[in-house]
């Protein structure tokens, strides 16, 4: 007896019985049952929640980044467009330390007509030197070259289509294709459409159908006369070494641009989006947590059955002074160690299975022979899943908290059994 009450708490022979109540005989096969399943439980959720919020970051990440490479963190407008005043802003804009790029840009919708296919899209006039500084456009050029855009008189003819907008008009590099602008001619009776063919010098494709099914790149020159801009341009679009400094940055940018310049950044233009994407998110890991939190709820039917099974254990056990607490201790480990697993496998499983969604995906769409992951709908061609550590380990945490907490009330109530009650009809 003493020295049972001398064991130190979370011995040995504490972990030998909790280990030994683990593993399920015949005559408890209930007991090994219900703890298989809230092993399973535990696993699956704590691996889909990784999962979904894994996917979920890399999608706004994935999403941010192609935005952001595709579109500008700062935009000027208002009357410092007009030549001559216009060059000025540019050069003094790109002088503050942070900014990589400043270039006026005419951004238009056009009729585009090619091999008896109509369909609407974007031109973008912008300055050939800066259109090859845009990484994601001169890096994703998926056929054809940048070598001759901007080459001619007034920019010359050269068009960069995405490639999707390509496809479905059956264009490919050195095809012409006819843009109709809606109202660039000045005619004695108002504004005009004006037609012209351009030659297709290459196509891009920077994996999000949003812009690769829609987007036109003109030299700025040849925009400005197509569209009837004269001089001017419709905006100063401004990118930053970190998106993140826009809001930083942009009291620079109003000083550097002058009196009549209006500045706004990224988030003004994608404020709704982004908003509605963290709420989603927010929502999604609320809902994914209390599933842990069901599933760790699992334990208490196998250790509230493994208790009653074990009460003439307990008694025994009591009379030969194991003590409350060493009883507490046997059965919180018993219960615990359940989810212990659970969370070490759901957080093993959850991990490979973002580490490997790419080729799980193209296994899953072989199998079905169908597009688990239309880029029409999802705006990527690929579902992205980002790790996020700290994420990671606050789902590790919940998991092993709820695990903890479910088991403590039939610990608790083992741990209350009286050996002589327990004892009197054995």
């Amino acid at each position: 007896m003493i020295a049972a009450r001398s064991a130190p708490a979370f011995g040995l022979w504490e972990r030998t019985l909790a280990a030994r109540y683990l593993r399920a005989k015949r005559k408890n096969g209930g007991v090994g049952l219900i703890s298989t399943i809230s092993f399973v439980g535990v696993t699956l959720a704590v691996a889909v929640l990784i999962i979904v919020m894994s996917v979920m970051n890399g999608f706004r990440a994935e999403l941010l980044g192609r935005i952001l490479g595709f579109n500008g963190h700062l935009y000027v407008a208002g009357s410092v467009l007009n030549e001559p005043q216009r060059d000025g802003v540019v050069a003094r804009i790109r002088a503050i330390p942070g900014v990589t790029q400043a270039a006026p840009m005419v951004e238009a919708y056009a009729l585009v007509q090619g091999h008896g296919q109509t369909t609407g899209g974007v031109v973008r006039g912008i300055p050939p030197a800066d259109l090859r500084a845009t990484k994601i456009i001169a890096t994703n050029i998926k056929a054809g070259s940048l070598k001759d855009f901007g080459k001619g008189e007034y920019g010359g003819d050269q068009v960069i289509l995405g490639d999707r907008l390509a496809a479905s008009l059956g264009a490919e590099p050195g095809d012409d294709i006819t843009l109709t602008s809606p109202s660039a001619g000045a005619t004695a009776f108002g504004a005009a459409p004006v037609s012209k063919t351009y030659h297709v010098a290459a196509l891009f494709s920077v994996g999000m159908s949003e812009y690769d099914q829609t987007f036109i790149y003109m030299p700025l020159e040849q925009a400005q006369l197509f569209f009837g801009r004269e001089q001017s341009a419709d905006v100063i679009e401004v990118k930053l070494n970190d998106p993140d400094r826009a809001a930083e940055l942009k009291p620079l940018v109003e000083g550097a641009a002058g009196g009549g310049a209006i500045v706004t950044d990224w988030r003004d233009k994608n404020q709704s989006f982004f908003n509605a994407l963290q709420v989603e998110r927010n929502v999604m890991r609320l809902i994914l947590m209390l599933i842990v939190a069901i599933a760790a709820m699992n334990i208490i039917s196998g250790l509230v059955m493994l208790v009653k099974n074990k009460g003439r254990d307990i008694a025994i056990l009591r009379t030969m002074g194991a003590g409350q607490g060493a009883i507490l201790r046997v059965f919180f480990m018993s219960g615990a160690s359940i989810g212990v697993l659970g969370t070490l496998a759901g957080f093993a499983v959850g991990v490979l299975f973002c580490t490997y969604i790419e080729p799980i995906q193209r296994f899953v769409e072989w199998v079905t022979r169908t597009n688990v992951f239309s880029a029409d709908v999802y705006f990527l061609s690929h579902i992205p899943a980002k790790l996020d550590w700290s994420e990671v380990g606050l789902i590790t945490f919940w998991s092993l908290f709820m695990s903890f907490v479910a088991t403590l009330p039939p610990a608790w109530q083992a741990s209350r059994i009286d050996p002589v009650e327990a004892l009197r009809y054995e």
